[in-house]
């Protein structure tokens, strides 16, 4: 299997960067071909702008998602961009690897996405009608590629729980796992996140090491988050809201875009 790591953490020497090594160890072990974007070592632009849109002429306003489309279209991307869209097409599974700062992944993960996925790579895909509304949500480029987090966050678990003050963790992973990685198609797996990663001693990372070796181990067999399928049946087009009755009493928010398991 190919796996893509993006990796988004500045310090190399840190417990990120020690759980990347094991992952990427644990991963060839299985036989598997890694690649990782080391977005902090690649110096990573950050931020989309007309620099990325090389062939727009100087007094064209700029409309990223139409100029993103006709570059991609034409071949005119930036070559660190189409360099990133190649290792993504080469990829059968994708890791973002990063610390949570401020509810959200580092701005400079943020970044590669706003520029990655170019429109009529990423998005923008498949046919719109009345009956459907392009490939999205389960289908698109990146239909039949597997997709997980690796995520730190020094906060307690207890933090994140249903109760927890800072929400759940589902709920604050969610844009990124149905937004980011379900949306242009990819099966989405749960993620593995660690917690209390600042207190955390030898025998402690011994032990989370060991957790992460497994999950990288299982990347095949485990099951994804069943995330309903927009042209599946499931939404009213064209606004897009889930049809009445398919949900559990009483589910609302986030929690309704993930289906029911099949009766036993």
């Amino acid at each position: 299997m190919n796996i893509l790591i993006v990796f988004a953490h500045p310090e190399r020497h840190s417990l990120n960067g020690a759980l990347l090594d094991v992952a990427v160890t644990t991963l060839q072990a299985q036989g598997h071909k890694v690649q990782v974007s080391d977005l902090y070592a690649m110096h990573w632009k950050a931020s989309i702008d007309r620099a990325d849109f090389p062939d727009i002429p100087a007094n064209e306003r700029l409309r990223v998602s139409s100029a993103s489309s006709r570059e991609f279209a034409e071949g005119g991307l930036t070559d660190d961009v189409t360099a990133e869209q190649d290792k993504l097409r080469w990829a059968d599974t994708v890791i973002f690897q990063f610390p949570l700062w401020w509810f959200a992944m580092p701005a400079i993960l943020k970044g590669w996405v706003d520029r990655v996925y170019a429109c009529g790579f990423a998005y923008g895909v498949g046919e719109h009608n009345d009956r459907r509304w392009g490939d999205r949500y389960g289908e698109g480029t990146m239909t039949g590629k597997r997709a997980m987090l690796i995520v730190t966050t020094g906060g307690w678990p207890e933090h994140y729980s249903a109760r927890g003050i800072n929400g759940p963790i589902d709920d604050l992973l969610f844009p990124i796992n149905h937004g980011i990685l379900f949306y242009p198609g990819f099966t989405v797996l749960p993620p593995f996140v660690a917690y209390r990663v600042d207190r955390l001693d030898n025998a402690g990372f011994d032990v989370l090491a060991e957790q992460l070796r497994e999950r990288m181990r299982t990347l095949a067999t485990t099951a994804p988050i069943p995330y309903r399928q927009q042209n599946g049946g499931d939404y009213q087009i064209p606004t897009m809201e889930l049809k009445t009755g398919l949900e559990a009493p009483g589910t609302v928010g986030f929690d309704l875009h993930v289906a029911l398991p099949p009766p036993k």
